[in-house]
């Protein structure tokens, strides 16, 4: 059940919020909560993990300071060798490969590099000033941008992966939440991750989490994104395992990286 509601009315901040709190118990020795607020003046919904958007361009923050398009550059090349000019195509490149890596830890896309090649290569790095002494120890497929396109959608809110696989092995609970939230008078969303604000409202937000309702653990990312989280999950000792879910395992997508 939920930790928290305004269900009830509440005169917190002066009467202008209502507010929902979910609680997930995942496994024996974690729990997940998720906070969401209605701010009735405006008709804006503020998140916290449950929803997020990503689209093709960079945030605006991440252009905004050196040190971030610094970021973007590194995750742009292909090889611990390749010196890259600063431009718009090339900061979005860094910018789908920094969000794949975000959401799926090892992105199906990723290729490890053998150690002696990229720390041979580190000393002769034409970039040092993108840091890390000049180690890049990954590159990336050429389908990149594939998986990227199925992750983004143009956009179109998601459950964020990890959260999806949090949320599945507590689906009443889940559902409740997402019936109560999407029962406010909303038209935008502010999730605290990527995008943000979202033209979304009710309707919009309750069919991201149409996997409840369908019973059933699919995503529209590639599956050879989930993949590593999948098998990680499997692998998890007694202590860490995750509780079993009646959705099943996270399947996505064949997009043949």
């Amino acid at each position: 059940s939920t930790a928290a509601s305004s269900a009830a009315g509440s005169a917190l901040f002066g009467g202008e919020f209502e507010f929902e709190v979910l609680t997930a118990k995942a496994s024996r020795e974690s729990v997940y909560q998720e906070a969401a607020f209605l701010h009735k003046p405006s008709r804006t919904l503020l998140l916290c993990d449950a929803v997020i958007s990503t689209s093709a361009e960079p945030p605006p923050i991440l252009l905004s300071e050196p040190e971030y398009r610094r970021a973007l550059l590194y995750h742009a090349r292909d090889d611990p060798l390749e010196k890259v000019e600063e431009s718009p195509a090339v900061l979005r490149k860094g910018w789908e490969r920094i969000a794949l890596f975000a959401n799926f830890f090892m992105p199906g896309s990723l290729v490890t590099l053998e150690t002696g090649a990229w720390l041979s290569a580190a000393p002769r790095t034409p970039m040092p000033e993108l840091g890390w002494g000049g180690v890049l120890p990954f590159s990336w497929k050429a389908s990149t941008s594939k998986a990227f396109d199925a992750f983004s959608a143009g956009g179109r809110p998601a459950v964020a992966p990890i959260i999806q696989i949090i949320l599945s092995r507590a689906p009443e609970q889940a559902s409740a939440w997402v019936q109560r939230v999407a029962s406010w008078d909303f038209v935008s969303v502010v999730p605290a991750h990527f995008d943000a604000p979202l033209a979304v409202g009710p309707k919009e937000f309750a069919s991201t989490f149409d996997f409840l309702a369908k019973g059933t653990n699919e995503v529209r990312f590639c599956d050879e994104d989930v993949l590593f989280l999948r098998e990680a999950l499997e692998g998890l000792p007694p202590n860490l395992a995750l509780f079993d879910t009646p959705l099943g395992s996270l399947r996505g997508q064949r997009c043949d990286l």
